[in-house]
């Protein structure tokens, strides 16, 4: 679905000009200065001009859409221009952001039909907007006074770069940015940010080999990259160093491939290969000059023909090659920006995504303040917003986005400040099957019922991970989780503050991603009938110990089950041991303390399970932790069966105490 800027529709308005006979004037983003800064020019006179009246073939595109096509003019919006770059290598990513760009392009045949009007896309807060302008630009003694292409009758960028300075209410909003943000709003992608200066990279071949796959995989995926120096100080930004990079300067990746040495036969049989990436500045020009630049001896050791198709020339037109190695000696950050995969038609990994949007709200009552602040701050952290989301595999990829709205267009108000925002994961449960609803179940293989926890929570759980806090416009974590599931609380830093979001969660298969509401079971008219909970209690079965093995290789395939009140939790299978580590969680809502809660352990086998031994559980209420020894069932509960279960057990008359 695309949503129109400002309720502004291209066809419509189009039609009207046509109409009319008149070009197009937005009344929305007008020639003033208004629409170039925030408070007092900076440049002098600036003169807004039609392309017409610039040049006599104004075209959208010459010769097709380059990386090389674009220069930063006086914005120091390299980050907008870094992505832009990025962008014109991808044809399926900027044609969405240049729609039906053959009937927006200038008709020689037909110059009536030219309305002054263009119309383009962009990804912002969960949709696509489709944002119209017309076709003035700022001129300074005819010089267009911002981003420009090499072909002085070619129009693109200077018109791309107009709608979305539009968007964020004027040119001025552009000075300063992250590449991260306009490669999402370019893409509908997710960014995930990497700090180079972490983890060893520069001693530890191994990661970095790690982090070269990565890179390869989303470039060859079709995503976007893009990498910066780090300036220590405000007088840093935009030194140029002895080897000819720039810090503070957004670089655009446009090729990451390994490079075979050598010529003819020898290059196809030689094994030594070079891992390679090619970067472009901004600013056209001023080059790497190390290894591999465009005019050293190494390319002498690649044949002609892989110099062409590498598309290598001694210009200085800003684009390079290096070595991934030297790459990560001189560059600080890198920003990796994946198209997320939902098509189930691609040969590539198809992920699931879960998108909710939510709110930062201050409430006096605790139970319905939405503004607890980080984990910080212990009396409130739980009362922020709750998302529960399932992992249905053994261990599974997940990626979690947390973006707050992008408060850049109200910098003219003298706000537009980010929040520090940020998440904490927690591992809340596994799955819990029914047993009162009758044998039938049982005949459809424990057929699923309900999940673990379905009420928010109110004591910290396992914590697994998390984001840091930062005052960016979004964060993201990439992080292996195993079966089971699990609760993310957005969060600002401090507490008390009000902001929208959007959440976005990745798995490989459907998470069932909701937002927890309730507190409590509600009562309802069948409560009276049927009873309501007066108890709650939480039972983790840690783990056991020297259990009976009863495979032919003396060991077993142990599983868990937790029994209260007719319903059970079963935890994963766990392969070839006699002593596993459960770590699995039920959570129950009871009605009476009377009957007993029971752990079993069972041994996994093709045809029938085997009983391993069980242990009943008081219900008396507080909190316990407990190594007991199994026993039997039946007639022969007396007898003690080999190994021992331990487990944590907390039961309160509070229902909203866990």
């Amino acid at each position: 679905m695309v949503v129109p800027y400002e309720g502004q529709s291209f066809l419509a308005l189009r039609r009207q000009c046509q109409e009319d006979g008149h070009l197009f004037e937005d009344p929305l983003f007008p020639p003033s200065d208004q629409s170039l800064f925030y408070q007092s020019n900076r440049i002098g006179q600036v003169t807004w001009k039609r392309p017409k009246e610039l040049c006599s073939d104004p075209r959208l595109f010459v010769d097709g859409i380059s990386a090389h096509d674009l220069h930063q003019g006086q914005l120091g919006n390299c980050w907008f221009v870094a992505a832009c770059s990025s962008l014109a290598s991808r044809e399926s990513l900027w044609q969405k952001v240049i729609p039906d760009w053959k009937d927006q392009e200038w008709n020689k045949d037909n110059p009536k039909s030219y309305v002054g009007m263009f119309h383009f896309r962009f990804w912002r807060f969960g949709e696509w907007v489709d944002v119209v302008i017309d076709d003035r630009l700022p001129t300074v003694n005819g010089e267009l006074v911002y981003c420009r292409s090499n072909d002085r009758n070619e129009f693109w960028s200077a018109l791309v770069e107009k709608a979305y300075a539009k968007m964020f209410g004027c040119y001025e909003a552009l000075d300063g940015g992250n590449t991260a943000d306009a490669l999402v709003d370019f893409t509908g992608g997710v960014s995930e940010p990497l700090d180079l200066m972490e983890n060893m990279l520069k001693e530890n071949e191994v990661k970095r080999n790690e982090l070269f796959e990565r890179v390869l995989k989303v470039h060859n995926r079709g995503g976007l990259i893009s990498c910066s120096i780090r300036a220590s100080s405000a007088a840093d930004m935009e030194a140029r160093l002895d080897c000819g990079l720039v810090k503070g300067h957004a670089y655009a990746v446009t090729d990451v491939r390994r490079l075979r040495l050598g010529h003819g036969l020898l290059a196809f049989f030689k094994s030594d290969k070079l891992t390679m990436i090619r970067m472009r500045n901004p600013w056209g020009e001023r080059e790497w000059n190390g290894p591999w630049s465009d005019s050293s001896e190494e390319w002498k050791k690649v044949s002609k023909s892989e110099r062409e198709k590498l598309g290598v020339t001694v210009q200085d037109d800003g684009e390079f090659w290096m070595t991934f190695d030297d790459f990560i000696t001189h560059f600080t950050d890198l920003i990796l920006c994946r198209l997320i995969n939902t098509s189930y038609l691609s040969v590539h990994k198809t992920w699931e995504e879960a998108v909710s949007r939510g709110s930062w709200t201050r409430h006096d009552d605790p139970l319905l303040n939405r503004a607890g602040g980080c984990s910080n701050n212990k009396q409130s952290h739980l009362q922020n917003p709750q998302y529960m989301f399932d992992v249905k595999k053994p261990e599974d990829e997940v990626l979690v986005c947390l973006q707050q709205k992008d408060c850049r267009a109200r910098l003219k108000e003298g706000q537009g400040q980010n929040l520090a925002i940020g998440f904490d994961i927690h591992r809340v449960g596994t799955r819990v099957w029914s047993s009162e609803w009758g044998k039938w179940l049982w005949s459809l293989g424990s057929l699923l019922v309900e999940l673990n926890r379905i009420y928010r929570m109110h004591v910290p759980q396992q914590k697994l991970g998390g984001s840091i806090y930062i005052n960016s416009r979004s964060v993201f974590v990439r992080v292996d989780l195993k079966e089971g599931r699990y609760v993310v609380i957005p969060t600002t830093f401090d507490p008390g503050l009000e902001g929208d979001f959007l959440l976005r969660i990745f798995t490989d298969v459907s998470s069932d991603c909701k937002e927890l509401i309730l507190h409590e079971p509600p009562q309802t008219c069948w409560s009276g009938l049927c009873g309501f909970p007066s108890l709650i209690t939480q039972v983790h079965v840690i783990k056991a110990h020297g259990l009976a093995g009863q495979d032919s290789d003396g060991v077993s395939d142990p599983y868990v089950i937790i029994r209260c009140e007719g319903v059970k939790v079963r935890s994963s299978v766990h392969k070839n041991t006699c002593s596993p580590n459960f770590d699995t969680k039920g959570l129950f809502y009871r009605k009476t303390a009377k009957r007993p809660v029971l752990v079993e352990i069972y041994n996994h086998n093709v045809f029938k399970d085997s009983f391993l031994g069980q242990v009943t559980l008081p219900a008396e209420q507080g909190s316990f932790q407990q190594t007991i020894h199994l026993r039997d069932k039946g007639n022969r509960s007396d007898s003690d069966l080999p190994g021992t279960i331990t487990v944590t057990m907390t039961t309160s008359t509070v229902l909203t105490s866990i």
